[in-house]
């Protein structure tokens, strides 16, 4: 297996300041605004996000061809919640939407899979100690 790199920059105070974070061919900024109100830039958060919807859905990919099916197209959201716990931020739950053509497939099947697949795609293990929640919906072809 291999080991993956990000880097991030923070440059000031808290509130003030600004940083930006790096990974792959992917570089952006970040700063308080963008974190915690409606500012400009990304944020750790999205970042996890979109490493959870990434993954599901490669894994979804995985589980639906382990079970003799090929989907045409998987499409995943990440809601990533951050609260105030005691003071202290706090990322509280994780929801995952996915969307996904699978000809032949039934609904049950896919709702199977795809409740696995939340259970064991590497990021949802990491992120074991976060309530992941999962609405999966499977389109006509």
């Amino acid at each position: 297996m291999s080991t993956r790199n990000a880097d991030a920059i923070w440059t000031g105070s808290l509130k003030e300041g600004k940083g930006t974070m790096k990974f792959g061919t992917y570089e952006g900024s970040y700063t308080w605004s963008s974190r915690f109100e409606d500012g400009q830039g990304t944020n750790p958060e999205e970042l996890l996000g979109a490493a959870h919807a990434g993954c599901f859905s490669m894994a979804l990919s995985s589980g639906l061809g382990k079970n003799g099916f090929t989907p045409t197209q998987i499409q995943t959201q990440a809601q990533v919640t951050l609260e105030v716990i005691d003071g202290k931020s706090r990322i509280t739950k994780i929801h995952l939407t996915t969307e996904a053509v699978v000809p032949d497939i039934s609904d049950e099947k896919f709702q199977e899979i795809a409740t696995a697949t939340k259970e064991g795609c590497p990021v949802s293990v990491a992120l074991a100690s976060t309530p992941i929640t999962l609405t999966a919906r499977l389109l006509s072809a």
